[in-house]
């Protein structure tokens, strides 16, 4: 499935975007690693994906504190590269399995750390509102999103 990956980096002149390629990135920390790299001194980092308007997910570094992350659809990660990576099995103590016969079906909720953009605008209440807002396409939260923190330009122009 085709998706959208950009990572936004805060400088002292603002917001600095640009589109990042998944394919390399195999766990949590690498994808850490990559956003640390973008990162100017111990600003916050963050990359937003969103895969098909199925689902969105945002991962959020900070200086060298461990990724902060949240996915909208936890479905997602049992079939998206891209959805796993962000999935943390710790938000739920049991790892996310694919649907099979046997197994309870997965009931479609967001997933994370809902605090990750307190302050940059969005509170918890607010994300999650975004997340389960029938009818709301991914990409409109995430411009959404983008435009509390002060960098929906730099969306748009990725776009």
């Amino acid at each position: 499935m085709p998706y959208f990956a950009a990572v936004f980096a805060r400088t002292p002149q603002g917001w600095e975007g640009a589109e990042l390629a998944l394919e390399e990135v195999e766990t949590l920390d690498d994808l850490a690693d990559t956003l640390r790299d973008s990162a100017v001194e111990d600003e916050p980092v963050l990359l937003l994906v969103e895969e098909e308007d199925e689902w969105f997910g945002i991962a959020r570094v900070d200086g060298n504190d461990d990724p902060r992350t949240f996915l909208s659809d936890v479905r997602a990660a049992a079939t998206s590269e891209p959805a796993s990576l962000l999935y943390d099995e710790a938000d739920t103590g049991e790892p996310l399995e694919e649907d099979d016969d046997s197994a309870p079906p997965i009931i479609a909720e967001p997933a994370g750390d809902a605090d990750l953009l307190l302050d940059l605008g969005t509170s918890a209440d607010e994300l999650m509102e975004l997340a389960t807002e029938e009818g709301l396409l991914p990409a409109d939260a995430l411009w959404s999103l983008a435009e509390r923190a002060g960098f929906s330009d730099e969306l748009d122009r990725l776009r």
